[in-house]
C-alpha cells in the first residue's frame, strides 16, 4: 500500500452527506496511544444511522465510520498493550466523533480497547461486535434482576436484527424459554435455529399500550423502544424485568407507571457505548463461555468494504438479518 490504507470517510456540504473510498495514512487518524492493524469491523443499526445519516450519529466531520473493530496492535505506548496483542473495541465513540473500523488501520486510547480472550477470533469478535456484545451486557442485566429460567419466558424484540439474534442464541442456551418478536415472518424458522421456541408478530406490541396487560413473559430484551417497549412492560410478570438497549420504533417511552408500582418491574438501561471495562471483560468472558458459534457463524455472512453503504442502508430498513463481517482487507 505504500504507506497508505483503505478506508471509507463520510464528509459534509450543503449538498448533504456522502461516503468515499479513500487512500490515507496514519497522518490522517486522530490521536491515540495504540495504533491497531485492523482485520475486521461490522455494520450496527447505529453504523447505518452515520452512513445514511438519517440520525446525527455522526458529530466530526470528516469522520470514517464504524464503531466496531477488531485486529492486532501494530504500535503502543500504553501501558496494557504491546504489538501483536488482538484486540476489540466497540463504542467510546468511535465512528461517532473519533476515527472509526471502516479502515485498515485505526489509532485510538489503548484504555478502549479490551484484549480477545483465546477462544474469539477475531472474525468472530466482530460477527459478535456491539450488537452481540449488548445482547451479552442485557443477559447480565437480567440475571442481575434475578430473572433465571425459572421464572418464565423471556421476550426477545427486533429478534431477527444483531441484539435479537444473539440474545436468543444466548438465552436459549442459558435455559431460558425465548419468546421472539418479529415483523419479518419468513424469518420463523431461522429465529427457532438460534432457540426461539415462540414467535409472535410485532404487531401485537407496536401500537399503544395499555396501562397493565395479561403478565406474559418474566423478563424481556428489548431494541426497538417507543410502544413496543411500554406494551413489554405492561405484560411482563410481576417481579420481572426489562433490558432496553435500542429505538428502532423511537425514541419515546408513551407508558404508564403501573407496571413499576403494581407489578414491582424493574427497567433496566443497557449502554454499551460507555460501559465500564470491567464490565466489557465480564461481558466478553461470557460471551467465550456462553455463546454458541456454530449458531453465531449460523447468522453471520460477510462482506467488503465496499459492501459497506449498501449495507448500511439495509439494515435502518430492516432487511438486514442476524450479523455482517466486514473484512476490510478483501
Amino acid at each position: 500500500m505504500s504507506g497508505t490504507f483503505h478506508a471509507i470517510r463520510l464528509s459534509k456540504s450543503d449538498a448533504g452527506q456522502k461516503a468515499d473510498f479513500v487512500d490515507i495514512g496514519l497522518g490522517d487518524l486522530m490521536e491515540g496511544d495504540v495504533t491497531v492493524a485492523v482485520d475486521y469491523s461490522t455494520v450496527n443499526y447505529k453504523d447505518g444511522l452515520a452512513l445514511t445519516g438519517k440520525a446525527p450519529v455522526v458529530r466530526v466531520w470528516p469522520l470514517i465510520p464504524g464503531i466496531d473493530f477488531a485486529g492486532r496492535v501494530e504500535s503502543s505506548s500504553h501501558k496494557d498493550f504491546k504489538p501483536g496483542d488482538r484486540v476489540v473495541l466497540n463504542g467510546w465513540g468511535v465512528g461517532e466523533s473519533h476515527n472509526g473500523g471502516y479502515a485498515q488501520k485505526a489509532r485510538v486510547k489503548g484504555d478502549w480497547l479490551v484484549k480477545l480472550p483465546d477462544a474469539i477470533s477475531n472474525a468472530h469478535a466482530m460477527a459478535i461486535g456491539t450488537a452481540g456484545y449488548t445482547a451479552m451486557l442485557c443477559v447480565l442485566a437480567l440475571e442481575h434482576e434475578g430473572v433465571t429460567p425459572d421464572k418464565g419466558d423471556v421476550l426477545v424484540t427486533g429478534a431477527a436484527g444483531g441484539v435479537g439474534s444473539v440474545a436468543i442464541a444466548l438465552l436459549a442456551k442459558l435455559g431460558y424459554r425465548v419468546i421472539a418478536s418479529t415483523g419479518r415472518a419468513s424469518e420463523a424458522d431461522y429465529l427457532k435455529s438460534l432457540g426461539a421456541s415462540d414467535i409472535i408478530d410485532r404487531n401485537e406490541l407496536s401500537g399503544p399500550a395499555r396501562p397493565l396487560s395479561k403478565e406474559r413473559w418474566a423478563g424481556a430484551v428489548d431494541a426497538v423502544g417507543s410502544h413496543t417497549l411500554a406494551n413489554v412492560l405492561s405484560m411482563t410478570k410481576y417481579g420481572g424485568a426489562v433490558a432496553a438497549c435500542g429505538l428502532a420504533q423511537g425514541m419515546d417511552l408513551p407508558g404508564s407507571v403501573a407496571p413499576f408500582i403494581l407489578r414491582g418491574v424493574t427497567l433496566s438501561g443497557v449502554d454499551s457505548v460507555m460501559a465500564p471495562k470491567a464490565k466489557r471483560e465480564k461481558a466478553w468472558a461470557r460471551l467465550t463461555r456462553d455463546l454458541d458459534l456454530g449458531k453465531l457463524d449460523a447468522m453471520t455472512v460477510r462482506a467488503t468494504l465496499k459492501d459497506v453503504p449498501r449495507l448500511g442502508a439495509d439494515i435502518v430498513e430492516g432487511k438486514v438479518r442476524g450479523r455482517v463481517v466486514i473484512d476490510v482487507n478483501a
